[in-house]
This record gives structure tokens, sequence and C-alpha cells, in this order.
């Protein structure tokens, strides 16, 4: 199977840091349009190679199809082509994920992220028969989201391969969290030629993908320290480890603000976590999740301020 995903992807390879973008509210609940500029700019600035928009982090499982398009049109609009921008179209099953890419189509993306259909139970023929689909409706390159924490199902290497063989798909955004999977998947992908470009999104291992051949990096607290992450691709391309390693161990105690929340679990307590941040850091305007999370008040936003100052972000910001 030939698509014109496959085609694009032979001509661009998207690698390096692509953070996974937040989406700030007001108080009220909408989009915070100045808010997402600031994120962007800073994110260019810092020298990202591309953006996610409509992602986890981004908390896309609780938008509407009309704030959805909002956000993306903002993103696109904003970024103006300086850096390729990867869409999420995620949803239950496949007709509802093919009615996202035909909008997100109406962008200038340079891709869209999907998951294995979830909700309903499925197994290896479902997921094949869902990737294939997104393959042939899409006219730009389709990544596979790997998150069975949300999704309930692992997606395994030799099926992604085979995905990749089909055309279905050119690469793949991991966060499973398994280190080990994530291994044996970069040895099989190198050994069949590379056709998959590897992107990891566990945050504080991102040093260790990119030992075991990760071409970059999709991570949530990118969008408190994009820098941090840029410094770690550059040095890792360079084959400076000793600063990859250093770089990664700041960033992991820049990551221990996820667990400063009391009794909040999920995107409450990691995308509230890089929410606060980026207010306490005069980026965002709020700390405002979507319905039904609330926001993180109270001593913990002092312990992530306190975090923020030992990474030297406070004092950056200032």
């Amino acid at each position: 199977m030939t698509t014109a995903s496959t085609t694009a992807a032979d001509a661009t390879r998207l690698r390096g840091v692509v953070p996974p973008i937040l989406t700030p509210l007001t108080a009220e609940g909408e989009l915070d349009v100045p808010s997402l500029e600031r994120l962007i700019a800073r994110q260019l600035e810092a020298g990202v190679d591309g953006l996610f928009a409509l992602g986890s982090s981004g908390e896309v499982a609780f938008w509407d199809d009309a704030m959805r398009e909002k956000i993306l049109e903002t993103v696109v609009g904003t970024v103006a082509g300086q850096v390729p921008v990867l869409a999420g179209v995620i949803d239950t099953e496949t007709h509802r994920v093919i009615a996202h890419v035909r909008e997100a189509e109406k962008h200038a993306i340079d891709g869209v992220v999907a998951t294995a259909p979830f909700y309903a139970i499925t197994g290896p023929e479902e997921v094949g028969t869902h990737f294939r689909a997104i393959g042939e409706a899409a006219s730009v390159p389709v990544w596979a989201y790997d998150i069975p924490v949300c999704v309930h199902l692992k997606l395994a290497a030799e099926q992604l391969l085979e995905l990749a063989a089909d055309g279905a798909i050119t690469g793949v955004k991991d966060s499973s969290g398994d280190d080990v999977s994530f291994r044996r998947l970069a040895a099989k992908n190198r050994a069949a030629g590379s056709p998959l470009t590897l992107l990891t999104g566990h945050e504080v291992v991102v040093d260790g993908a990119y030992l075991s051949g990760a071409d970059g990096s999709v991570p949530g607290l990118g969008n408190v320290d994009p820098a941090g992450y840029v410094r770690m691709d550059r040095a890792a391309r360079a084959g400076d480890w000793e600063t990859v390693r250093t770089e990664q161990d700041r960033l992991a105690a820049l990551m221990e603000i996820v667990f400063q929340p009391v009794g909040k679990v999920g995107p409450a307590a990691g995308v509230g976590a890089f929410k606060t941040a980026l207010r306490e850091l005069g980026v965002f305007s709020t700390n405002t999740m979507s319905l039904p999370m609330s926001p993180i008040e109270g001593d913990a936003v002092g312990r992530i301020r306190t975090i923020l100052s030992e990474a030297g972000l406070l004092d950056a910001a200032r």
C-alpha cells in the first residue's frame, strides 16, 4: 500500500524535540490565546524541532470538536511554518479518528498522531485495520501513539514494523514507559533499515532512549523547560554523553513538580503541575484545568516554585 503519508514521510523525517503543547485556559475555561502564543514563542526561541498539538498533555480527551479546531488554528497560525506541527486525532474508534484527520488536514499540519482504538476491546487484527484505514485516509504522515495506560493496549514492535512496511505509519510516539519494549522496537527498527522514526515521551529517561536508538523526544515537561531538552538532544547528536546525562539529571529533578500535588492523579497532577509552573514563570495567566479537573492550589504551588528556582528557571524568567 502506497499512500500520500509515505511520500511525505520520505521527504522529511521529523526528529529532535517535539513538545506536546499544553492548552492554556482562561479562568472561565475558554482557550487563552495570548498565553498559548507566549508558550509557542518560548518553544521556538528554545530551538525545538516541532510541536505536537492536541496530545494528552494538551488535554485532547476533554475537548469538543469546536475547541480542537480553535486550538489547532491558533497553534498552526502562530507557528507559521517555522517548525513542523503534528496534530492529535485521538478518539475511540476508526471513523471518528478519520473525521478528525479530515478536519486537521484543513490546516498546514505536517502529520497526525493516533492511538489504537479504545473503549471497545480490540486485538491485533482490529489495531492493524485501524491504522491501515487511517493511513489510507490521511494525506500527511501518520504517527502511532503508544500509550497503554490510557488505551489499555500495548502496540507490539512487530506490528508497528508491519504497518511501516505497508506505508500506514511513518513513526511512533512511545509513551508506554516500557523501556525494555522500546529498546526491542529500536533494535528491530534498526535491523529493518529504520523505516520508523521513534520519539520517546518518557521525560526522565530520554537519555536511555537516545542510547537505545530514539530519534527524539516528545516530553510534556518540555513545555516548562524546552531549552533543557534541546540541549540534551544536541549533545546526543554530538555524542557528548556526559552532557546528556547531566542535562537529564537536571530535568529529572525538575520533573519532581508533578509529585507535589496531594490527592491528584493523572493529568490533574502532571498537566496541572506543568500549567502551574508556567503560570509561576509568567507564561500562562492561569493554571485552569478542563472539567472535571481542578487547578493545583495551596502549599503545592510553593513547592513547585522551589523546584523551579532550584532548576534555575525562576531567575531566568525575571
